[in-house]
Order: C-alpha cells, then sequence, then structure tokens
C-alpha cells in the first residue's frame, strides 16, 4: 500500500473509532503522542488504552489536508484538527502538523508539530 494512502486509512479508522484497524497499519513497538495528557505512549496496548480514555472524555475528528514528503524520509500531515468534549462544546479547532516515520510498511511514530 502507498505510504500516503496508508495514513489516509489511518485518519480515517480513527475517525470512526476504530481501533483495530488503525492498530493494524501501526508497528506493534509504536510510538505515539499522547497529546491530550503529555508524553508519549509506546505499543498497541499503550495506544488503545490512551485512545479509549481520550474518548472517554473528548471527541477529537482530524482530518488531513495535505501531506508531504521531508527530504528526510518523514512524511509531515497538515492535519485540521476539531475536538468536542463530550457536553458537545468545542475544545479545539486549529491545524497542526503530524510528522510519521514508517517501517516496513506501517507507522513506527508520529510527532506533533505546532
Amino acid at each position: 500500500m502507498d505510504n500516503l494512502k496508508l495514513l489516509e486509512r489511518a485518519y480515517e479508522a480513527f475517525n470512526k473509532r476504530d481501533i483495530d484497524a488503525v492498530l493494524a497499519l501501526m508497528q506493534p513497538d509504536v510510538d505515539w503522542p499522547n497529546g491530550w495528557e503529555g508524553g508519549f505512549v509506546h505499543g498497541h496496548e499503550a495506544v488503545r488504552d490512551y485512545w479509549t480514555r481520550q474518548w472517554q472524555q473528548l471527541d477529537p475528528r482530524v482530518t488531513p489536508v495535505s501531506f508531504q514528503i521531508r527530504s528526510n524520509g518523514e512524511i509531515e500531515a497538515d492535519v485540521h484538527q476539531f475536538v468536542k468534549d463530550r457536553e458537545g462544546r468545542v475544545v479545539a479547532d486549529s491545524q497542526v502538523k503530524h510528522v510519521y516515520t514508517l517501517r516496513g510498511g506501517k507507522i513506527k511514530t508520529m510527532n506533533i508539530e505546532s
């Protein structure tokens, strides 16, 4: 699968709350930012736990606007993030950069840049 299509599928699955579909696109030892509480989580079960806890409190929608391949091979995704709390109040409506490294056709790391 093309790397950009892989990332598009990951965002679609995330927005559908299909954790298993997103995890299938990640390396088992993935490093993922905990943008909600800070730091990083490592591995599939930690990502699953993080998202499960987050989705109990927040309703995030993250939509890629564009992708760019950096000279070092990382993929930069400019994304629109729209987050509501469980009462429906908007808590974030902004553009951010997600930067990915892939290994073996799967996501190895993701970082958030402002």
